[in-house]
């Protein structure tokens, strides 16, 4: 069986052959757009949210054209994304303490993204780095899962998994890291087609393992 560090370095080759060339799977036109569509991918799919936002961002697509929109329009427009009512309160919210606190300007750190409505350190860390180019590693509950999975933290949250996935990899490649993480575990280790023991890379990690690997929950 591989160590963790070799494991680590087989992990980090073999998702920059498969996905040499990165995208962010949430479609926007500027910052502010990429932080109501991560806001709004929390128990929702990106899949969604891209059909959603085009609609939202045509009225909204800035703090200041969002926050004059009434939230029950807000809330109808999300509707499908799940958690209506509190997005749509925290994405009217928010955009108003842009406006006043931060001249119009998505804030450009970790401690005052976390102090808006609804974003959350895993936002934040999307914002920073695929928004302002930032070194961060956002970790949500799959990259929790596939972590786990290849032996790379046995972090029991999402914290102690970007702690531990952070000491593992180059700085320079976190940004691009977690977005590779995520195409891979959509595309080859899902929580229903792989179990631990059935894609590329679990069967690369740990070859003798025959039972189904379980992750622990955040």
């Amino acid at each position: 069986m591989l160590k963790k560090e070799e494991r680590a370095d087989y992990i980090f080759n073999r998702l920059n052959e498969i996905y040499p060339e990165t995208t962010i799977p949430l479609e926007h036109k500027n910052i502010f757009e990429l932080l109501i569509a991560v806001l709004l991918s929390a128990q929702c799919t990106d899949e969604r949210v891209n059909r959603v936002t085009p609609e939202l961002f045509e009225v909204g697509s800035t703090p200041i054209k969002m926050m004059k929109i009434p939230t029950s329009k807000i809330e109808t427009i999300i509707k499908p994304c799940g958690l209506a009512p509190q997005k749509s309160s925290n994405i009217s919210n928010l955009s108003k303490i842009i406006v006043t606190k931060f001249n119009s300007e998505v804030p450009k750190s970790f401690e005052s993204l976390e102090s808006l409505p609804g974003v959350g350190h895993k936002t934040a860390s999307v914002i920073m780095s695929q928004g302002f180019g930032c070194p961060a590693f956002p970790v949500d509950t799959h990259i929790h899962r596939l972590s786990q999975r290849w032996g790379l933290t046995k972090g029991k949250n999402v914290k102690e998994t970007e702690r531990d996935l952070k000491k593992l990899f180059p700085k320079k490649s976190w940004n691009k890291l977690h977005l590779q993480f995520i195409y891979y575990g959509r595309s080859h280790c899902t929580a229903r087609g792989c179990d631990g023991t059935i894609c590329e890379i679990c069967r690369m990690c740990f070859p003798k393992r025959m039972k189904s690997f379980v992750a622990n929950k955040p």
